[in-house]
């Protein structure tokens, strides 16, 4: 089964900038592992959140809108794709995540397959 780790990092990235250079270097060789695990098919992190445009369509017209879709303390900073045979292994991936223990949370949801 594939599973997104969608992380949610907004504390982490303040508790990050608190970290001296060389903890900041671990934690990026933290990721890159995580990245290079067996069974993590994706990952990336995205651009700040006021990036962000928001596509709606309302009566056959599109509507754009500057930033997030809601507005929320915590945003999506990025996310993994992972295929484990249970969520157990799954969930072992996410609590590796540095942002998991810097202040931040994973969300770890099973994704539809076809």
């Amino acid at each position: 089964m594939k599973y997104l780790l969608q992380i949610y990092s907004d504390y982490a990235s303040a508790e990050y900038e608190r970290l001296s250079a060389h903890e900041q270097d671990a934690i990026m060789g933290e990721y890159l592992a995580i990245l290079r695990s067996p069974g993590v098919i994706a990952g990336e992190q995205l651009q700040p959140v006021d990036t962000a445009t928001t596509v709606q369509v309302e009566g056959g017209k599109t509507l754009l809108t500057d930033g997030p879709f809601i507005d929320a303390k915590e945003h999506l900073g990025g996310y993994l794709v992972v295929e484990a045979d249970e969520l157990d292994a799954a969930l072992e991936i996410a609590a590796r995540i540095p942002a998991a223990r810097l202040g931040g949370a994973i969300e770890v949801r099973p994704l539809v397959e076809r």
